[in-house]
């Protein structure tokens, strides 16, 4: 496999002997961290198991076609002033481009019937009122209480930037100061608005966004991601590696260094402290202080030493905690530029009616059930720089949920390696995948060239992740409700950063970077607020 190969692979002898910092993963939360920290003049080390930097936000090619895995679109990064398009210039040092989609970002199809998300909050109220008139005091309400929940995310997220003490006032404040919907699941809410079950499968329609059906999500989750979108969606110029890819220099400006092909086996831990990591060659590497970016379960349930684990009591804190959901991804490749083809920059969300619980349910029960949820990305499309490198061809992805458990036979087997049962099962959810594609873009059926299938299995295998989850932790409420989900741990000097401090996706999880380097701070936090307030892009050479 041919990949876009971002980090400088892994030897002993490469490493420095003075680190300040120990990162452990790549993701966007942990690179994140590890830049705004190189900015504060600290020399970090990111270690990456992958053999490429970047984690949900790498590309990869095969068969001279080239995939994301994960960046399928982002919001509030189009204007210089916002506060994500801010925080990527100042790990970046402004190095990442990006190109805006469609004005219709998302389409919702349910049941048959398509409902066009509209960049700018006005037209997209607009456009829902056209569907459903007799709605409109209901979507009224419903876009001033997501306004609401989503502005007071800064609040009920303060904590995680304080040391443990003031977090745990700030959580018991938390209830005072946040609207009581941040407490209450997305279907609760929604029926406290409307009774209206197909505007409430529209308004939910991107609940793949954070994997869970509206009647399990924290509404916070929800609301968090409805407005993220609200002005549209945005691609990286170039493809999703060149976010990593505009990271890395700044880590390495000040000495650092992101490493691949290093995992790491341990987190060292002595006298109480984390003094650095034990890697899977068997080799150390030490550092004043560790970062996980490796998510909650894989940080205290497998990379802490069972005494250690025991001794924090994580056993009974992980068991209140959950995966979130893994996925199934259909990547094809097409013969014909996306103009030939006439792909859209625009998102297509297709469920076969407005149950979003029942579908979901029935699919778990039997996969050969109606699929209960089809998400259809067109990357090419998106990328005005594709056609520079990839004349005459198209890529699309197409995505459905997938459970663990309908792979886990194979779990002990090697990637692509995994046996007649284990292609024919992918062969099938390939084709079903497929046709869902079709009866959308018919012009498809004769133009593909290559397609392959990932499951939770290949996710584990390359990501590490969890049972092959896509989100850390599940959004539900009961996750929210864990005082324990802090960048700051109870074994000094360890950290977690990433989609488990603050929420799911690129954009939670690099809110998460920012939170956990204002913790490492302690009372010198607001240096980071002032970093990403003050900065300026560099001159042109």
């Amino acid at each position: 496999m041919d990949m876009k190969r971002t980090g400088r692979r892994y030897r002993p002898g490469r490493a420095a002997n003075d680190y300040d910092v120990i990162v452990i993963g790549s993701g966007i939360g942990g690179l994140a961290c590890a830049a705004l920290l190189s900015r504060l003049g600290r020399k970090v080390c990111v270690l990456e198991q992958h053999y490429t930097a970047g984690g949900f936000t790498h590309s990869y090619e095969r068969e001279g076609y080239e995939w994301d895995v994960g960046v399928h679109y982002i919001g509030e990064v189009h204007k210089p002033h916002a506060a994500l398009r801010r925080i990527f210039d100042v790990i970046s040092d402004g190095r990442i481009r990006w190109a805006q989609m469609d004005a219709v970002y998302d389409r919702i199809i349910v049941g048959g019937k398509a409902y066009d998300f509209v960049a700018g909050r006005e037209n997209l109220k607009a456009a829902l009122k056209a569907h459903f008139p007799d709605e409109a005091a209901a979507i009224d309400a419903y876009f001033d209480l997501v306004m609401r929940v989503a502005r007071s995310m800064k609040t009920y997220f303060s904590g995680q930037a304080m040391p443990p003490i003031l977090a745990r006032a700030a959580e018991a404040l938390r209830p005072l100061r946040v609207p009581r919907e941040c407490f209450m699941s997305t279907r609760a809410v929604l029926e406290s608005l409307t009774q209206n079950q197909q505007l409430i499968a529209v308004l939910t329609g991107q609940w793949g966004d954070y994997g869970l059906p509206p009647r399990d999500a924290a509404f916070l989750m929800h609301a968090s991601v409805a407005k993220h979108y609200f002005d549209g969606g945005c691609y990286p110029v170039g493809g999703s590696w060149k976010i990593a890819d505009g990271i890395i220099p700044v880590i390495r400006q000040a000495g650092g260094e992101v490493f691949t092909y290093a995992k790491v086996e341990q987190i060292l831990v002595e006298d109480g402290r984390a003094v650095g990591v034990q890697m899977s060659d068997g080799s150390s590497l030490r550092a004043k202080t560790v970062v996980s970016n490796a998510g909650a379960r894989i940080t205290y349930g497998k990379l802490l030493s069972a005494e250690v684990r025991e001794q924090h009591g994580y056993a009974s804190k992980l068991d209140e905690v959950r995966p979130s959901a893994a996925h199934l991804c259909v990547y094809a490749g097409f013969r014909g530029s996306a103009a030939e083809l006439g792909l859209p920059r625009t998102n297509l969300w297709i469920y076969p009616s407005a149950d979003h619980e029942g579908n979901l349910k029935r699919f778990i029960d039997d996969p050969f059930n109606a699929l209960p949820m089809v998400y259809i990305s067109f990357p090419s499309a998106k990328d005005p720089e594709w056609d520079q490198h990839y004349p005459g061809k198209s890529t699309v992805e197409v995505i459905t949920l997938g459970r663990y458990e309908w792979f886990a036979p194979w779990a002990d087997k090697t990637w692509n390696q995994r046996g007649e049962d284990y292609d024919a099962l992918k062969a099938r959810f390939t084709e079903r995948l497929l046709e869902a594609l079709y009866a959308q873009m018919p012009q498809l059926r004769d133009k593909l060239e290559y397609c392959e299938l990932s499951t939770p299995l290949s996710t584990q295998w390359f990501q590490m992740n969890d049972r092959g989850e896509i989100y850390g932790l599940d959004h539900d409420l009961g996750r929210f409700e864990q005082k324990w989900l802090h960048p700051v741990s109870p074994v000094k000097n360890l950290y977690l950063t990433g989609q488990d401090v603050v929420t799911a996706g690129v954009g939670g999880a690099l809110l998460g970077g920012v939170m956990t380097t204002a913790a490492m701070m302690g009372r010198r936090a607001d240096r980071v607020f002032k970093l990403l307030k003050q900065w300026q892009p560099p001159e042109p050479a």
